[in-house]
């Protein structure tokens, strides 16, 4: 998501309300009919710029990629989701794209595109590339056309609006309306040339494209064409369900405190979203000769919607990215950090579980470009990292969905640390604090929102070795590299065999071997307990239970079968001691019984 964070969702609904409109937390039988490939999948997220950097220039490109390709093959992931790569003057790291067919130079070129794609292939993965169809560059050739001149053929492509009647164009307040950007300020952009005002949910250099417009949809379906054509097989589309808009544009409620209207109840899942997402089905992935994946970046998306957007019968894509879990450790800011209530985050994912299990499919994450590290986040990354790190793959790989690992999780990375400003890379960290200082805020309590939510503390390069730059190049890297990286990186995490690193890849065989994992059906045991998060997972006659201890504490699991528990196999982890439902601190484990 490209600066869409949790802000927006509890700007847009609240605070999540874990029982609303969705079956309550329970067992389930699950249909294992119509099985695609990604549904036994687990897909490797790389964020290009600070993966691995091939030329010493500091910034990492598809080159580094694939001289790291048996890395990933030896942990074992299926699928690697690319984050942008095309043409882009980088406001937005990328998802400010200014051409959507070629490579940024930055990162290679389009035969280092189909180096990589072969490189995948022949290790027997995949490739999953970033669409971000919402909006395009300022510099893209649709919009400097569109902006040159209002007759201009390309004029519809994007949102143009004149401004308020009886204000002064360009004024503050004349906007066509109150919309606020999620990059701080308003969502409109005058242009003198033209007098009129362009929509930008996002940066000003972001225009919003107008998919009411029939010929944008065409050139955007062409764009997954060619790019298909070179053996890509999914894409991850980027805050898709913003791209139908009530065409009305009305004003939104501002919010205490605010300083703009939320204009998210007219965008978020617009009016025309099922229709424009089927049309894409059937334009695009049925008349091509391969399986292909599509997901849906879904900010807001409740789990009613999900249901829609992600039932194979309608044809429109194959599962949801939502929020609602990662909104629940903040107020109605992400800035604005809370303790995460452990009971609040299992009546969240069992919801989904629940809700998703009969029709869709789950997308299952801690960790993207866009949150900071969930060990940082949710767990201890002192003295107990390893086994913190550990217990959260272990809980969320266990549930039914296709897992999503982020560079850097399989290590247990964590939130980096910056002292200044001007250390900060990302456009709305940098932005927020430039804002909130502005509004009289004390620059040290920014700067500590900053070093703890910051999406700048998943963008760090990529930790391979100890040794200079942590391995990630031979130049000055764009950002800092997490300092860390002395003892946390790739290259001890593979000579360790208690690493996290190990750890993942058994988790990630787990699901290829083990049937239960990806087939079997949720049940969520102790719900009410504030420390443990404990699950079954069953299929046939195969049971699984799922032990979490998100505690500094040593915990014992009160479960009232306990003895049918006692001498089951230890699938993942090491033997209780006592017995197998005795946990140490931020211990994960999973027992196996058959029969």
């Amino acid at each position: 998501m490209n600066g869409c964070t949790a802000t927006t969702l509890h700007r847009a609904r609240g605070r999540p309300a874990v029982n609303d409109a969705a079956p309550a937390p329970s067992s389930v039988d699950v249909d294992r009919s119509g099985e695609q490939w990604w549904k036994t999948a687990v897909v490797y997220q790389v964020y290009p710029r600070s993966f691995a950097d091939s030329d010493g220039d500091g910034v990492g490109d598809l080159a580094g990629i694939t001289s790291r390709l048996d890395y990933l093959a030896q942990l074992g992931v299926d699928v690697l989701w690319l984050s942008p790569v095309y043409p882009s003057p980088q406001d937005d790291n990328g998802y400010d794209v200014a051409d959507y067919t070629d490579i940024d130079p930055t990162f290679g070129t389009l035969a280092d595109l189909d180096d990589l794609v072969e490189g995948l292939h022949a290790r027997g993965m995949k490739l999953v590339m970033d669409l971000v169809f919402n909006h395009s560059s300022d510099e893209h050739p649709w919009f400097v056309a569109s902006r040159s001149s209002v007759e201009d053929p390309k004029r519809d492509w994007y949102w143009w609006r004149p401004g308020r009647d009886g204000m002064a164009p360009g004024t503050p307040g004349a906007e066509p309306n109150n919309w606020g950007s999620f990059f701080s300020g308003p969502a409109w952009a005058f242009d003198e040339a033209t007098g009129e005002y362009y929509l930008h949910l996002f940066s000003r250099k972001q225009p919003d494209l107008n998919w009411e417009n029939p010929a944008v949809r065409a050139a955007l379906y062409d764009v997954m064409r060619f790019w298909l054509d070179r053996g890509v097989d999914g894409f991850r589309m980027d805050v898709v369900n913003f791209v139908s808009k009530d065409t009305a544009l009305p004003d939104g409620i501002v919010h205490p405190g605010g300083r703009y209207g939320d204009g998210s109840p007219y965008f978020f899942s617009g009016p025309r979203i099922h229709e424009f997402l089927h049309e894409l089905h059937r334009e695009v992935i049925a008349p091509h000769d391969r399986p292909t994946m599509v997901v849906g970046e879904m900010p807001g998306v409740t789990l009613e919607e999900a249901r829609r957007f992600t039932d194979p019968a309608r044809r429109e894509i194959d599962m949801v990215f939502q929020f609602e879990h990662v909104q629940l450790d903040h107020e109605a800011s992400k800035w604005d950090a809370i303790p995460l209530d452990l009971r609040e985050l299992k009546a969240s994912l069992a919801r989904w579980q629940v809700g998703l299990a009969d029709r869709g499919w789950n997308s299952l994450y801690w960790n993207n470009h866009d949150q900071p590290r969930a060990v940082s986040r949710f767990a201890d990354d002192g003295d107990h990292r390893v086994p913190a790190a550990k217990m959260l793959g272990t809980v969320l790989h266990l549930h039914r969905g296709t897992p999503y690992v982020y560079q850097g999780e399989e290590l247990g990375l964590t939130n980096t640390s910056f002292d200044r400003i001007e250390d900060f890379r990302d456009i709305e960290s940098v932005n927020h604090y430039a804002e909130a200082v502005a509004d009289g805020a004390d620059p040290e309590r920014i700067l500590a929102q900053l070093r703890e939510r910051s999406r700048d503390n998943a963008r760090t390069p990529m930790p391979w070795d100890d040794g200079p730059q942590a391995g990630f190049t031979t130049g000055e890297p764009w950002i800092a590299p997490n300092p860390t990286f002395a003892t946390i990186n790739a290259r001890a995490a593979v000579d360790d065999p208690d690493s996290v690193f190990h750890h993942y890849r058994r988790l990630i065989e787990l699901r290829h071997t083990e049937p239960v994992v990806v087939h079997g059906d949720f049940t969520l045991l102790l719900p009410d307990d504030a420390h443990l998060y404990v699950f079954t997972r069953r299929l046939d006659d195969v049971e699984l239970l799922v032990l979490g201890n998100f505690s500094g504490q040593p915990r014992d699991v009160p479960l009232e079968d306990a003895r049918r528990w006692r001498d089951a196999e230890v699938l993942v982890g090491e033997p209780g001691t006592p017995d197998q439902l005795h946990l140490g601190p931020w211990e994960g484990r999973v027992l196996r019984r058959a029969g």
